[in-house]
């Protein structure tokens, strides 16, 4: 199958990464996927305007410099991280990886309010996985939006885990 990306420049790009089979291994190892992220930020221009890591997948919103660029951004960060983490296992004749599912999901975001809901979403992820609050959930930006008075500390607690989207992008 041919997969085809939408490049719309000045777009905002919504991201989820999935490990293969789902494997509990981000988490355990975040200095290695943030040490990813670093090396993949000296060869690609991109600001991550929020971000999660869960122990099997990851959801973050990037604004690339350039926006052809943002499928190399996430082939770089996942490269990386299996070279540095040394969790490299290849198990097929293809020598691909087994850290990472082949694909990505990826959604433009062209509008405030979509922008506001996914990053509502990323927030309201250690909610909807583990039941933590975001306060809570060390591995997100979300404190960085509670400095910047986008968020009270309390938001999303366990009462408003079902009233806050209906979003399901795993």
């Amino acid at each position: 199958m041919n997969y085809k990306r939408i490049f719309i420049p000045d777009a905002i790009i919504f991201i989820t990464v999935v490990t293969y089979n789902r494997k509990n291994i981000l988490v355990n190892n975040i200095e290695y996927l943030r040490n990813a992220f670093k090396i993949t930020k000296t060869k690609y221009k991109f600001e991550i305007v929020a971000i999660i890591v869960n122990p099997d997948h990851f959801h973050m919103i990037i604004k690339p410099e350039n926006i052809n660029e943002y499928p190399k951004i996430i082939g770089t960060i996942k490269s990386n991280f299996t070279k540095i983490s040394k969790l490299r296992h290849s198990n097929n004749a293809n020598r691909e990886s087994n850290i990472w599912q082949r694909r990505y999901w990826e959604h433009s975001i062209i509008s405030k309010e979509d922008l506001y809901k996914h990053i509502d979403y990323i927030h309201y992820n250690s909610m909807k996985h583990y039941n933590i609050a975001p306060k809570d959930w060390k591995y997100s930006s979300f404190k960085k939006f509670v400095e910047n008075k986008y968020y009270e500390n309390d938001w999303c607690n366990f009462g408003d885990k079902y009233n806050i989207n209906e979003m399901d992008i795993e």
